[in-house]
């Protein structure tokens, strides 16, 4: 359920949105007066709606939204701030304060529920972005390849893997393995995405796992590129004596140690064309099998798969 709080000390516009979004499920909207609106911020509002008309004498809205962005729960609930004072200074002093929206009073019920619906879209376009990274997700990176194939364009498929992430998980911390994703997802965009590159394509299916698609021809001098990079500067976020004997030692369940490389990377690269495959779905298996295979070998590496044709 997504509610939507309007801090509002005058009568109708709650009946009037409450009346526009009655036809969208999941969506409630909730008033309260604006003297009362730090009580609602623990119920982290997924849209927040200020009518600044209701201010009393010495209350200011930008110290409100300032409030509101101060608090940790509520850094990024995107606000919306309706009032009558249209003096251009004012509506600037407002909107630097990480207003997203400033809206004339009287407002017209439709206007508002349209901005608010439009924001919920952006909202829930946001949540396919990996919050951990910032690269798109699963729903990008298909559309992305149905885009290609659809165009009949000739390109490479990466799929790249960290090998033994759950080993250096154990040992370091989860702390420690966000930060070594995201030291990987800088290494694959770096030599992917450039301004020469701009057809190129990287998005973060979840975890240690990444996708690229790389549309030139020199994908395999870009997993060299990659590999030599990523081994270069992996040391770092290992202990001097982990990275002198070369390995990590993990307790397991039965209270066993064991050893385990230091946390390497795995590409798995597939040349697509459209003669070869129909659909994202056998991209996907043809991946999947090549990248296991490069996880077979020890330590970095990539392997690529150049059929023109399935077997």
């Amino acid at each position: 359920m997504k509610n939507i709080y309007l801090l509002d000390d005058s009568e109708g516009l709650k009946e009037e949105l409450a009346l526009d979004f009655k036809k969208d499920k999941g969506i409630r909207i909730k008033q309260h007066s604006i003297e009362n609106f730090q009580k609602i911020l623990r119920y982290i509002p997924e849209v927040l709606v200020i009518n600044e008309d209701s201010l009393t004498e010495g209350q200011s809205i930008i110290d409100i939204c300032k409030e509101i962005r101060d608090n940790v729960d509520t850094i990024k609930t995107p606000i919306i701030v309706i009032s009558s004072n249209t003096e251009t200074e004012h509506v600037i002093d407002v909107l630097k304060n990480d207003v997203e929206m400033y809206l004339q009073s009287p407002i017209n019920d439709q206007i508002l529920y349209y901005s608010i619906k439009n924001i919920l879209r952006l909202l829930n376009t946001n949540r396919m972005v990996s919050p951990l990274t910032g690269l798109p997700g699963n729903v990008q990176i298909q559309a992305e390849m149905k885009k290609r194939l659809v165009n009949n364009k000739r390109f490479a498929m990466l799929y790249l893997d960290l090998d033994n992430f759950k080993a250096y998980n154990d040992t370091y911390g989860f702390s420690k393995g966000d930060e070594i994703i995201k030291f990987t997802a800088r290494i694959i965009t770096k030599n992917v995405l450039n301004d020469e590159k701009d057809e190129n394509f990287v998005g973060h299916i979840g975890g240690d796992d990444f996708i690229a698609i790389v549309e030139t021809e020199d994908y395999e001098r870009i997993c060299q590129n990659i590999i030599a990079e990523f081994d270069k500067q992996v040391n770092k976020y290992f202990t001097e004596q982990d990275n002198e004997r070369g390995y990590i030692e993990v307790e397991n369940r039965r209270g066993i140690i064991e050893q385990f490389p230091l946390t390497s990377l795995s590409i798995g690269a597939v040349e697509v064309t459209c003669e070869r495959f129909k659909n994202t779905l056998e991209i996907g298996e043809a991946g999947a099998a090549v990248k296991h295979l490069a996880k077979t070998i020890f330590g970095s590496t990539y392997v690529i798969d150049r059929r023109k044709h399935n077997s």
